[in-house]
């Protein structure tokens, strides 16, 4: 996947609020390098002159490992998937101010026991929109978590077949686009041309076709439905 720079410049920027990463702040390295989500937090870091913190594989395994990890380390900004939060015990780390998930549909009882005392933020993006595109604030308001709204420069839209905009509640496929956009695959032009479609609504720009289902709730946020071949 082709990222642009200025993908990664957006991401770096438009991350700063919603995060409230600042100088001093601590930011665990949970991610392989391997895997898109490092690059966002590397990211983190740099962007706000904030400490990276690099563990050993062992001392990532989910559940009390990582706990005791998060604690030693006094980490204030983590990004783990739901399935590694699920394993983690519930406790105090009165240094966690920023808790985020991402990579998997986040169902409500994995974030429930973390509010309140924390930003908890869902997060939804692919690689080929520069690794996140939306972001959802958690409530206790006892539903599934939204994957909310675009980031900065970002835009999403709710399409059918025809790549007509559909209503609030109805679902569709997910289509992103703006300062994120990946250029497409490297050396496969076919299959660039069928992920990265012209958009409709604005020329000269192109969109990137998601496969996922969602719709817009009725609070302006967007709701993850699922795959389109699920």
């Amino acid at each position: 996947v082709m990222i642009p720079h200025c993908g990664a410049a957006n991401l770096a920027e438009a991350q700063v609020a919603p995060l409230g990463i600042a100088p001093g702040s601590r930011i665990l390295q949970f991610a392989s390098f391997s895997f898109d989500a490092a690059v966002w937090e590397l990211l983190m870091s740099w962007r706000c002159g904030a400490a990276l913190v690099i563990a050993d594989r062992h001392e990532l395994l989910p559940g009390e490992p990582l706990r005791d990890l998060l604690a030693r380390q006094a980490i204030g900004t983590v990004l783990l998937p739901p399935s590694a939060l699920g394993t983690l015990p519930v406790s105090s780390l009165p240094h966690l101010k920023t808790l985020i998930v991402g990579g998997e549909a986040c169902p409500g009882e994995v974030v429930a026991p973390w509010l309140g005392q924390r930003i908890v933020l869902n997060a939804y993006g692919p690689t080929e929109a520069s690794v996140c595109t939306t972001v959802f604030s958690c409530t206790a308001d006892g539903r599934t978590p939204a994957i909310g709204c675009p980031l900065a420069n970002m835009r999403a839209y709710v399409l059918d077949d025809q790549l007509e905009p559909l209503p609030i509640g109805a679902p569709g496929e997910l289509y992103v686009g703006g300062a994120g956009l990946a250029r497409g695959y490297l050396f496969r032009p076919a299959l660039t041309a069928e992920r990265f479609p012209p958009n409709p609504f604005s020329s000269g720009e192109r969109l990137y076709r998601t496969g996922d289902l969602v719709r817009w709730r009725t609070d302006g946020e967007l709701e993850f439905l699922g795959r389109r071949d699920d």
